[in-house]
């Protein structure tokens, strides 16, 4: 809520400091007094566009600020930290200077930001409807968040689900036409990769092939030397059988060796184990002669086996690079062999029974009837509120004076469901009976208007917080209050109608604090704190020094202060309100029955 507010040079206004009730304040005083700077002075506080022109004549600049109670938890604390102001326990503090020339300066709990901060955390604490924009409801968008908010937290979240399941169809339906429409690179990918898969087929490599065929060939290619040098170790192992010449060899030597020491066995240990080493390596030397002589009678030096290895791995090499296109790499048969076995899955996907089109289609299927059954049921939720809300608001009007007129909630079927819901949502109004329905703002004067937004905000503001808030305007929790400023809302009204304005911003004032520009004592005798904006002449000193664009010693000066009202200073202004004249006794006799009435009318609701 607002706690205070100062106020420098501003208009008409030289120097005004308000304090403003948790409940309802009424901000009173006469045409041109400056009301209206009060209620621009708010507005600056809230982000809105500062101009030089509101700075007093004669001053540098004009000064405003603001002391705002919000909860440390609360959203709007939260944005304020984010851009780096600080609360004193629940207090924020808001100033904007307006300099005669320059630009304005904002700051927000001692730090220096950019005025759209103000209106963002502004527009969480308080809500302004003048005369300019006395029906905040015109747009669809903020009927339908009005209607909505009527359901509490159950119905809000219900919103949620819709606009999630809403998102999932979308993205489904976007994923399958995505799919959908890149059905022709599909087609060529998929030829693409039967082509190649063909190609593999039709070679057929194994696991290993083109290492093994690199070895072959190398055997081939060096076969007679492999072959001298195969036949000259074994010679050497086991000697020569096609020659007489005899010769030593190894498997003879060791032969030898092993019989001169096999008399001695037995004697010497260390010649013992010695002579178990010789009789091994003859062993050895037998196995080595053996499997060189099979490796003699296999080695093959056929040229047609050596040129049909050689064609073979040119038909692997080539395969490598040309399967798969410019843009994939195949280094071997092991990698040609795992690139057929993810082409295959692929083309699978592509064209197989079980491909993605069918899996997509069928996702989209079971969004658009998840979207169908949360749908329905948003809607089925919304009558029941288009047809709470009528009757909460026409009972408002009723009291308002307005008993022939019957706000009407109309909820048309889209063509198919949008983001919001399947039916758009548009307030109407007929203003008698027999009138046709008319969008808001259409069919109704200012007045008339006035009292429609008043009652809406009555009763969307108790179902908000029927459950949340006690109704003690001194309450603790009265100091987090969202705070509601109307802006001459009882304009063209008056009596009956009026006075009923003042109950129902005195039921507002319950549960959020209101602060309200008036000119009717049958609104203002509800208030719980009244302001009057008083508005003086007076002539300057003769030794004032002049300053540029101020008038010079001796000529009237308009000042403009702000100052409370109790007891009989507050009998007297309403006597104004009602009369023109403070000072009347009948004046004043009416007054104070309004303030009895508004007491006992308090006291019993």
């Amino acid at each position: 809520m607002i706690e205070s507010l100062h106020i420098e040079n501003l208009g008409v206004i030289e120097d005004a400091d308000l304090f403003l009730s948790p409940g309802l304040t009424a901000l009173t005083g006469e045409t041109g007094a400056g009301k209206t700077m009060v209620l621009t002075s708010l507005g600056l506080l809230l982000g809105q566009r500062a101009e030089s022109a509101v700075v007093r004549a004669g001053a540098a600049r004009a000064l405003v600020e603001g002391a705002f109670v919000l909860s440390p938890s609360s959203p709007a604390a939260a944005r304020a930290a984010e851009s780096g102001a600080e609360l004193d326990d629940d207090l924020l503090l808001a100033s904007r200077v307006i300099p005669a020339s320059g630009r304005s300066r904002a700051h927000l709990g001692g730090h220096a930001v950019p005025s759209a901060v103000l209106a963002d955390v502004g527009s969480r604490l308080v809500s302004v409807h003048g005369q300019a924009d006395q029906l905040r409801l015109r747009s669809a968008s903020a009927q339908r968040a009005a209607l909505d908010s009527l359901g509490g937290p159950s119905h809000a979240g219900l919103c949620r689900r819709y606009a999630e399941v809403y998102q999932a169809r979308n993205a489904a339906a976007a994923t399958l036409e995505q799919w959908r429409s890149g059905a022709q690179a599909r087609r060529v990918e998929a030829e693409e990769l039967r082509h190649w898969l063909e190609q593999l087929e039709r070679l057929a490599p194994q696991p290993g092939e083109d290492a093994a065929l690199t070895a072959e060939a190398e055997r081939l290619d060096h076969a007679e030397d492999l072959r001298r040098a195969a036949c000259a170790a074994r010679i050497a192992l086991s000697g020569d059988e096609d020659t007489t010449v005899e010769s030593p060899d190894v498997m003879a030597l060791t032969a030898a060796a092993d019989r001169a020491l096999a008399h001695v066995a037995g004697v010497d240990p260390i010649l013992t184990s010695m002579a178990e080493r010789l009789h091994q390596l003859g062993i050895l030397a037998a196995d080595l002669a053996g499997e060189l002589t099979e490796y003699l009678d296999s080695l093959d030096a056929d040229p047609a086996r050596l040129a049909w290895v050689q064609e073979r791995r040119a038909e692997l090499a080539r395969a490598c690079q040309e399967i798969g296109g410019p843009g994939t790499r195949i280094d071997d048969v092991d990698a040609l062999l795992a690139w057929g076995e993810s082409a295959a899955a692929r083309l699978d996907e592509l064209e197989g029974p079980h491909g993605t089109a069918e899996s997509l289609s069928a996702a989209l299927d079971a969004a658009e009837s998840e979207l169908a059954d949360v749908a329905g049921e948003l809607s089925t939720a919304r009558l029941r509120l288009a047809e709470r809300l009528q009757n909460e608001v026409n009972a408002e009007l009723a009291g308002l004076e307005m008993k022939d007129a019957r706000l009407v909630v109309d909820l048309q079927p889209r063509d198919e469901p949008g983001p919001t819901g399947a039916e758009t949502v548009a307030l109407q109004l007929i203003s008698h009976p027999g009138a046709p329905a008319l969008p808001l703002g259409k069919g109704a004067s200012g007045g008339e208007l006035s009292r429609i937004m008043l009652a809406l905000e009555v009763v969307l503001a108790e179902a908000a917080s029927t459950a949340a808030e006690p109704e003690v305007p001194g309450g603790a929790s009265a100091h987090h209050r969202r705070t509601f400023v109307f802006d001459e809302i009882d304009a063209g009204v008056g009596g009956r109608a009026a006075r009923e304005i003042g109950r129902r911003l005195a039921r507002l004032a319950r549960r959020y604090q209101v602060v309200v520009v008036t000119h009717l004592a049958q609104v203002a005798a509800w208030a719980d704190t009244q302001l009057v904006v008083l508005k003086e002449t007076t002539a300057d000193e003769a030794h004032t020094p002049q300053a540029p664009g101020r008038p010079g010693p001796g000529h009237p000066t308009v000042r403009t202060r702000v100052v409370a009202v109790t007891g009989r200073a507050r009998l007297r202004e309403l006597a104004r309100m009602l009369s023109g004249h403070e000072n009347s006794e009948a004046a004043l006799r009416h007054a104070a029955e309004l303030i009895d009435a508004a007491n006992v009318a308090e006291s019993r609701s």
